[in-house]
C-alpha cells in the first residue's frame, strides 16, 4: 500500500518517517561530535560540510513529507481520551516546527558570510541574505536550542508510542512499524486486560 488509508500509514509516509528520524538523530550525534573537535582534527572541515549536506537532505525530505501529507492524509490518531489526541495533534506540530527552525537556524549559521553552502561537493546552495556580522551567534544559539529541544520533543514521541503499544496495548506503533494489524477479535482482547 503505497498511500495511507483510514486505519494505517501506506509506505511513503512510513518511509519518510523513519528518514525523518534516522536523520535527527544521526545528525544530532555528529552536531555533538563536532563541537569538540580541534582545528587539527582530520574531521574540522570534513564534519561540519557533511552535517550540512545532510540537513539540507533532511529539509527536503520534511518538505516532501509535508505534501505528501496533503496528498495522502494520515489515518485518525489512536487514543482513548480528547485530551490524548490534542496533546499528540500540538507535538506533532511541534515536531515539524522545530524540525523546520533547526534547519533555516542552521541555513542561517552557514551563510552568514555571505557564501553559498556545498552539498556534497556536487553543487553548491547560494546564500539567500547577504553578510551580517553577529548572524552566525544568534542563529547558532537558535540551532542549539532548536536541536536540543526536538530532540527532546523525539524523546517523549519514542515515549508516547511505547506507551500505545505496550499499556494501551493498540495499533499506533504497529501501523508507523507497517505490521500486520490486529483483528477486532484481537484488539478486543487486548483491551479486556
Amino acid at each position: 500500500m503505497i498511500k495511507n488509508s483510514v486505519i494505517a500509514y501506506g509506505v511513503v509516509s512510513r518511509a519518510l518517517h523513519w528518514m525523518s528520524a534516522l536523520t535527527v538523530f544521526f545528525l544530532f550525534g555528529l552536531g555533538l561530535y563536532m563541537v569538540d573537535l580541534s582545528y587539527y582534527d582530520a574531521w574540522y572541515k570534513s564534519a561540519p560540510d557533511l552535517h550540512r549536506s545532510i540537513g539540507l537532505c533532511l529539509f527536503l525530505i520534511t518538505l516532501v513529507r509535508m505534501a505528501w501529507r496533503r496528498i495522502s492524509p494520515p489515518p485518525a490518531p489512536i487514543g482513548r481520551h480528547d485530551w490524548e489526541l490534542k496533546i499528540a495533534h500540538v507535538v506533532h506540530l511541534l515536531l515539524i516546527g522545530l524540525l523546520l527552525l533547526t534547519l533555516l537556524a542552521g541555513y542561517l549559521i552557514s551563510t552568514a558570510d555571505g557564501r553559498g553552502i556545498s552539498v556534497f561537493g556536487l553543487f553548491e546552495l547560494p546564500a539567500l541574505l547577504p553578510a551580517e556580522k553577529g548572524r552566525e551567534e544568534w542563529s547558532g544559539t537558535l540551532h542549539q536550542v532548536g536541536a536540543w529541544s526536538l530532540i527532546g520533543l523525539v524523546v517523549l514521541h519514542v515515549l508516547a508510542a511505547l506507551k500505545h503499544h505496550w499499556i494501551d496495548r493498540d495499533e499506533t506503533l504497529r501501523r508507523m512499524l507497517g505490521l500486520k494489524l490486529k483483528t477486532s477479535d484481537e484488539a478486543e482482547s487486548d483491551a479486556d486486560r
